[in-house]
């Protein structure tokens, strides 16, 4: 599982598989937040599945499942604050592209340029955020 860094504290990947959980925790990942809602794909684990084997690694899941058309969701602000932490965070959905989308929909006026540029950088693409007003 390729884990791509955003800041000091968010990553974002693909949706890791149950074998990778304490794998995760190990690592000192704190907070797993899911972006991709359940029965996208055959076979993908499930958010109950994945939120149970992350509470027994101590960490906490926050479900957050958009996908293009329910793009940006009903919190975003929420959604910001879980990015931020506290402590090392993993937001996941198929590729990482939707939660990268969705960081950057989530920042503040005077971030959002930046955090563009820092996922843009990374090689994310940001047109589900562009359609948004911001």
């Amino acid at each position: 599982m390729q884990l791509i860094q955003l800041t000091d504290t968010l990553f974002v990947s693909g949706q890791p598989a149950p074998s990778d959980i304490a794998e995760l925790a190990e690592q000192g990942f704190t907070s797993l937040i899911c972006n991709r809602p359940d029965g996208e794909s055959p076979g993908q684990a499930s958010m109950d599945e994945i939120e149970a084997l992350a509470q027994q690694h101590g960490m906490s899941f926050v479900r957050y499942p958009v996908n293009p058309v329910t793009f940006p969701g009903e919190d975003l602000e929420g959604l910001g604050l879980a990015f931020d932490g506290p402590g090392k965070v993993l937001a996941y959905c198929r590729t990482g592209t939707r939660c990268t989308n969705l960081w950057v929909a989530s920042r503040n006026v005077d971030e959002i340029k930046a955090a563009a540029e820092q996922a843009q950088s990374v090689g994310f693409d940001l047109s589900l955020v562009a359609r948004l007003s911001l």
